[in-house]
């Protein structure tokens, strides 16, 4: 299940001071039968919530009990705001809160702001580049005798990506085999999702697609959380509680102000539809 083929030739440029973290790399393997395995989630953690980081579990999990991998690291990398998605918070707030989940409530867990930091990237650069720091500057994974090996890097994601990636024209086809075929994929269930159709017009590469069912379901989103916070609701223990200090401290996802949405124009529209509403109402209670 290794890759054969070389690592991609490729440009890549850096965000100013940028380091890719590796404080918590396994250096060293601690199994010499098994192939060194890194996670990569790519997303908006617009914010970062306990599914995201439960995701990191349940594949870790997973990967012991099923395949001859064993994981060396997990990172999360947030978007580019160029990504213009709607409720999509500056990448500086996002990467804040990102590392203060990751270091505050795992042992394992980074968060790498390559993608973050600058112009828009496509998951396939991202994991490319996760590949040229990790297996060509590193030099891979030493095992216990000395030796190194290359280590193999997988998407980690939601059902909800593999639904998109199986429609057509959303993603190129060179895209979908550079991630599925040289990388390959663990896929997360989400509630209510049917992932029978969208697998089976992926077939062709089947043997990189992991499905992991969620044992305790948890449909916990961002959209969801940033929804309670718009009507002042509480989002505590849906969150990592240094997550939530941190939204309450610089009043994040409140308005439409500086600090809200680097694509805002979604929320403004739906609050200017609310104070349509109102009016109306208002103004035939006045009438009547």
């Amino acid at each position: 299940m290794s890759s054969a083929s070389p690592p991609p030739t490729r440009e890549f440029t850096d965000p100013p001071n940028y380091q890719f973290p590796t404080h918590r790399l396994s250096r060293v393997l601690r199994n010499p039968e098994k192939q060194p395995l890194v996670l990569v989630a790519c997303g908006s953690f617009s914010p970062v919530t306990y599914l995201h980081l439960r995701m990191f579990e349940m594949a870790k999990d997973y990967v012991r009990q099923n395949t001859d991998f064993e994981i060396v690291g997990g990172y999360l990398s947030p978007v580019s705001d160029q990504y213009k998605k709607p409720g999509l918070l500056s990448a500086h707030h996002r990467v804040n809160m990102c590392n203060l989940a990751a270091e505050q409530t795992s042992q394992w867990l980074m968060v790498d702001p390559w993608e973050a930091f600058q112009s828009y990237q496509r998951t396939a650069v991202v994991l490319d580049h996760f590949e040229h720091e990790i297996n060509v500057k590193r030099g891979g994974v030493e095992t216990p005798d000395g030796a190194r090996k290359p280590a193999r890097v997988m998407l980690l994601a939601g059902s909800d990506l593999i639904a998109t990636m199986s429609e057509p024209g959303v993603w190129s086809e060179a895209d979908l085999d550079h991630i599925l075929g040289r990388y390959g994929v663990l896929i997360i269930e989400r509630a209510g999702a049917d992932m029978d159709q969208a697998i089976d017009s992926l077939s062709r590469w089947r043997h990189n697609i992991h499905l992991i069912h969620q044992l305790v379901q948890n449909d916990v989103s961002s959209t969801k959380v940033r929804l309670f916070l718009r009507r002042g609701l509480s989002v505590r223990y849906l969150l990592p509680a240094p997550v939530v200090d941190y939204i309450e401290q610089h009043g994040l996802y409140m308005d439409d102000g500086p600090n809200a949405s680097a694509a805002s124009g979604a929320v403004a529209a739906e609050k200017e539809k609310g104070k349509e509403k109102e009016a109306a109402a208002s103004s035939s209670a006045s009438s009547s």
